[in-house]
């Protein structure tokens, strides 16, 4: 498994590499808080960018996807969004989160508002990555799919 993190920072992998036994499972994480290492290393397109922006459900698939192919991970999850306390833009509140979920499967994008300071969103984003990235394991795992 891996990560593509932005707002988080690294946190999601902080918090998956705390568990004893992870390097068996994590490749790795990509942490794109700069827009040009969305763009140069996750494969965010300019139409993304410059159209409907880097806190965006198609941000959030294309970090999960740019995620999968560089770390040569079968599952990976993205986190985009406004933790606080300024950036926040037209419809776009402060809490605002777009995560990802690439599986062999496809990709699925999730939204969230998620209230309180910077750490609150922050950890609550982690939290709600973790629940993702076990879904998307579980659901790469399950011989009937």
């Amino acid at each position: 498994m891996g990560t593509a993190e932005s707002c988080t920072g690294g946190l999601v992998t902080g918090a998956i590499t705390s568990v004893p036994g992870s390097s068996r499972v994590v490749r790795g994480s990509v942490v794109s808080y700069a827009i040009p290492v969305k763009h140069e290393v996750l494969g965010v397109t300019d139409d993304v960018i410059d159209g409907v922006g880097v806190v965006s459900a198609e941000c959030a698939a294309q970090m999960a996807e740019g995620a999968r192919r560089v770390l040569g991970c079968d599952v990976s999850v993205s986190v985009t969004g406004i933790a606080g306390p300024g950036g926040e833009e037209p419809g776009k509140p402060v809490g605002t989160v777009w995560m990802g979920l690439a599986t062999p499967g496809g990709t699925k994008t999730f939204c969230a508002l998620f209230a309180g300071d910077r750490a609150a969103v922050r950890h609550a984003a982690v939290r709600r990555a973790v629940d993702l990235l076990r879904e998307g394991i579980m659901e790469s795992c399950d011989p009937h799919r």
